[in-house]
């Protein structure tokens, strides 16, 4: 059995690509204020706000549980593309790498796709695949798209 996977899922909203890529390169120390039912805290550790390579540790709920995730950003600009690479946190108790990648798509008029990818690598074969955090950031994307939308 591998170790290592990859969880996809895109999702259609209605925002345009770029208001949403802005949302995680430039203002996600707005996020805990727009998704607040799934993310309690942001603080910035290295660099800007808006700087490739900067550190952020992110406080959040998953299925109930309180967590935290240090990551180290990767802005791609001519993607609309962020990936989330994990340093430390609590992922890591079941993980051995981490990394969550949001990229927005143009479609149509005012409308794109989110395209989400969760990569990681499991300590060992007995831990599950982590759906549930597939589905804790495909909440993420919704809750902006309903704040882009406002």
């Amino acid at each position: 059995m591998a170790l290592s996977g990859k969880l996809e899922a895109d999702i259609e909203i209605k925002a345009s690509a770029e208001k949403y890529f802005n949302i995680f390169k430039s203002q996600c120390q707005h996020l805990p204020n727009i998704s607040s039912s799934n993310l309690q805290g942001v603080d910035l550790h290295e660099g800007d706000w808006d700087t490739h390579g900067s550190v952020k540790l992110w406080k959040y709920t998953v299925e109930g549980r309180e967590e935290s995730y240090k990551e180290k950003i990767e802005i791609d600009d001519e993607n609309l593309a962020v990936t989330l690479v994990g340093l430390e946190g609590d992922v890591f108790k079941n993980y051995k790498s981490w990394k969550a990648t949001f990229q927005a798509t143009p479609k149509g008029e005012g409308n794109s796709v989110i395209k989400h990818i969760l990569e990681y690598e499991k300590l060992n074969q007995d831990v599950p695949v982590p759906n549930p955090y597939l589905d804790f950031i495909v909440r993420i994307s919704k809750d902006i798209a309903s704040h882009l939308n406002n």
